[in-house]
């Protein structure tokens, strides 16, 4: 099944002055010479992306847009006309958002968080800032503990909202954020808790499976710093936070276990990379 606006594996059908011909479901389908990969014969396989070009022929490409259909993104404006605004995601071609469906009025040069989607008229892709349409929490497809993906949509006073794998929304509250974040950003997460239809998250991986990627980070802080690092228990939950990016108490926990696995050992000023046997 051909897929606009998504990643597809099609055949090499035949060749052109102009690129190749793809094999699709009631037509052939164009990937022009510049995108075609070196050495590329008839028969070979190509992951391709689809979209309609201006003349609203399906065309394929291998150049990766910045999202597929379905994706929440950050994009740049490119122009500005009466009719709506196009902006950059990757192409050759950009991707167009209707006033209709801007939140304010878009300004050249600015970017937008928006989600692209295929526009039911004209079955063309297109983007919107009225993104809250598409999401809802009225049937979860996620539970506690799960590994999410997560943009950051919008502040509030106890956090941010943010969009979790496109479908719900959530909240990271300020007081599990330890590194600086904006809107737009893509971050991977998981569901801490989940109560009637509201869902809090947190930027990591659950349990030890986060103080495993944390340990990775310090142990490669101690060998860009010569073995040693002047940061133990005792010292400022703001000094872990500015030079770690992370707690101060995931930091113990951290360098608890890597004491344990004889990893590092501990001074009285700092930590120390352990002597390998």
């Amino acid at each position: 099944m051909i897929k606009v606006g998504e990643y597809n594996l099609l055949r090499v059908k035949k060749e052109a002055d102009f690129g190749v011909y793809l094999e699709g479901i009631d037509q052939e389908i164009l990937l022009p010479t510049r995108f075609v990969p070196e050495g590329t014969q008839i028969g070979d396989e190509l992951e391709v992306f689809l979209y309609h070009d201006s003349e609203n022929r399906l065309i394929a490409t291998t150049q990766r847009p910045f999202g597929v259909v379905g994706d929440v993104v950050l994009l740049k404006t490119v122009s500005v006309t009466k009719q709506g605004a196009f902006l950059d995601w990757g192409l050759m071609k950009d991707l167009f958002v209707a006033t209709s469906q801007q939140l304010t009025r878009m300004a050249p040069g600015q970017e937008y968080l928006v989600k692209i989607y295929i526009d039911e008229q004209t079955g063309r892709l297109a983007a919107t800032e009225k993104i809250d349409r598409f999401l809802s929490n009225e049937n979860l497809t996620v539970k506690e503990k799960d590994l999410v993906d997560l943009v950051i949509y919008r502040r509030t006073d106890i956090g941010y909202v943010v969009i979790i794998n496109n479908q719900h929304t959530g909240i990271l509250h300020h007081g599990e954020i330890f590194r600086s974040i904006e809107i737009g950003d893509k971050l991977k997460g998981f569901v801490r808790q989940i109560k009637d239809d509201k869902i809090d998250v947190i930027i990591g991986k659950p349990g030890f499976e986060r103080v495993e990627d944390e340990a990775e980070k310090i142990l490669r802080l101690l060998q860009e710093n010569n073995g040693y690092l002047p940061y133990h228990d005792k010292s400022a939950p703001e000094e872990i936070q500015e030079f770690f990016g992370m707690s101060k108490k995931t930091f113990k926990m951290t360098i608890g276990s890597l004491y344990k696995q004889r990893k590092i050992i501990f001074t009285q000023t700092g930590i120390k990379a352990a002597e390998e046997e």
